[in-house]
C-alpha cells in the first residue's frame, strides 16, 4: 500500500508541475523569449558554456542560474554583464516549474530574445521535471567517464540536444568521446549531438547553429 501511495503522489507531483511549466511557456512565447533548460552534472561545464555563449552569440541572453545553496554561478553571469537570476533549491536537487515561475517577473523579458535556465547539477533528478523551456540541453564531459550516458539513459531521452564537452582532455583521462556520443545517440536517436572542447573552441559555432536552428524552428 505505502508503495501504491508514493506512486500515486509522485504522479500528482508531475501533473502540477506540468500545468505549470505549459503556464511558463505561455508566458516566454507571448514576449517572444526562447528559452533553454542546460543540464549537466557539477563540474560539467554549463556554467561555463554560457559564459561562452555570451561572449559568441549575438543575441540578448538572460540567465536563470539554479544551484542548491551557493550563488556562485550566478556571479559568474553577472560578470558578464547580462542579466540573471540566482536561483537556490535548498535541499532539492533540481529546478521545477513552480521556481520558474517565480523567477521569470526578476527577468527582463521585454528585453530578451533568449534565456537560459542552468539547472542544479545533477543527471537523475531534473528528468522528470518540465520548466516550460523549448528546448533541453544535456552537457557531459569526458571527465565523467565515458560510460555516463550509459548510466543515465532518461536525461538523454528527455533531451532535445546533447554536448560531450572537453573532448581536448579525452585521451588524458582515458575516455572515448566517440563512445559517448555512439551511446547518447542509442539512447535517443534522432538527437543531436555535439563533440565540444570550450577551451580550443572545438563545437562552439555548432553549438550556435542548433540554437538558433531550435530557435527560428519556434517562431
Amino acid at each position: 500500500m505505502h508503495n501504491i501511495a508514493s506512486i500515486e503522489i509522485e504522479q500528482d507531483i508531475i501533473r502540477a508541475n506540468d500545468k505549470l511549466a505549459y503556464e511558463n511557456r505561455n508566458i516566454l512565447d507571448e514576449k517572444g523569449v526562447f528559452a533553454v533548460d542546460l543540464v549537466g552534472a557539477v563540474g560539467s561545464g554549463k556554467t561555463s558554456l554560457l559564459e561562452t555563449l555570451i561572449d559568441e552569440m549575438d543575441e540578448d541572453i538572460a540567465v536563470i542560474a539554479g544551484d542548491i545553496l551557493s550563488k556562485f554561478d550566478a556571479k559568474r553571469i553577472e560578470d558578464k554583464n547580462v542579466p540573471v537570476k540566482g536561483l537556490n533549491t535548498g535541499k532539492e536537487c533540481h529546478l521545477d516549474a513552480h521556481l520558474v515561475e517565480h523567477a521569470l517577473p526578476d527577468v527582463p523579458l521585454d528585453d530578451v530574445s533568449i534565456l537560459f535556465i542552468e539547472n542544479v547539477g545533477n543527471l537523475i533528478c531534473p528528468a522528470d521535471f518540465n520548466l516550460g523551456a523549448h528546448v533541453r540541453t544535456v552537457i557531459i564531459s569526458v571527465t565523467e567517464g565515458d560510460d555516463t550516458a550509459e548510466k543515465h539513459p532518461m536525461i538523454f531521452k528527455t533531451a532535445d540536444m546533447a554536448i560531450v564537452n572537453k573532448v581536448d582532455l579525452a585521451e588524458a583521462v582515458g575516455a572515448d568521446a566517440d563512445k559517448m556520443v555512439k551511446d547518447i545517440k542509442t539512447i535517443n536517436p534522432d538527437i543531436p549531438v555535439v563533440k565540444c572542447s570550450l577551451k580550443t573552441g572545438e563545437g562552439v559555432q555548432e553549438i550556435i547553429d542548433l540554437y538558433r536552428e531550435f530557435k527560428n524552428n519556434k517562431s
